[in-house]
């Protein structure tokens, strides 16, 4: 696997290299370099942390859960659920049919689906908080904040392909093909609220909607029941 890609190393485990072929079947080639990329950007800034692979956490599950975090964005991955939770569900699908113990799925599992919920991500394991570190640096980190020419020699081999975009337009098609799937206040919604111009509702509008009458004869000067 890594004579494909030249001096970027990628795990060589059987498993690593059976996850990233099923990857690249699923998910269009901006999304799958940007997953490699994740990876690439996760362990670097996991180092600058003082983290090294297989000491600090296990590199295969970081791998895993780079390659396989953005597979909720397939056509297969589309079901009902937030993308980041479709893909965590279809990793473990895949991984525990390769034999995969539950222990080792349930970091996939976390990683993928906390991917976009950076501040929770960075309080779980390594496995999970440098998935989220690693995507995020690939879309707004930037080449200044890397080691002089590596974003080149990483898009040399990974070109980026408009990731940013084809991320945002595969999200919101998704969502725009099912609402259920951006709920209001998440990352899916609000891409959805920037394309259609929908008004989310405020605090007040949904408590009142409740039926339990929160907001009746309620001033904000008065003290609390408990």
């Amino acid at each position: 696997m890594n004579d494909e890609y030249g001096e970027l190393a990628f795990p060589a485990t059987e498993l690593a290299h059976d996850t990233l072929r099923h990857a690249q079947a699923l998910v269009p080639a901006a999304i799958f370099n940007h997953s490699l990329r994740t990876y690439l950007y996760g362990r670097l800034l996991g180092e600058r942390r003082g983290l090294q692979p297989d000491r600090d956490y296990d590199d295969e599950l970081l791998f895993l859960g780079c390659v396989l975090h953005d597979c909720g964005l397939s056509t297969e991955g589309n079901g009902d659920q937030r993308f980041e939770l479709d893909g965590a569900d279809l990793a473990v699908s895949f991984l525990t049919e390769q034999g995969v113990s539950p222990d080792r799925t349930e970091v996939v599992w976390d990683a993928i689906a906390l991917h976009v919920d950076r501040e929770i991500a960075l309080r779980k394991r390594p496995e999970i908080a440098l998935v989220a570190l690693g995507a995020g640096f690939d879309l707004g980190g930037g080449p200044s904040r890397l080691p002089d020419g590596y974003a080149e020699r990483v898009h040399r081999v990974l070109p980026r392909l408009h990731a940013a975009a084809v991320l945002h337009d595969s999200i919101v098609g998704q969502a725009l093909g099912k609402p259920h799937k951006a709920p209001l206040f998440t990352m899916p919604g609000e891409l959805v609220r920037q394309v259609t111009g929908r008004i989310w509702p405020t605090w007040r509008e949904l408590s009142r909607s409740s039926g339990w009458n929160d907001y009746d004869d309620y001033r904000p000067d008065s003290p609390s029941v408990p």
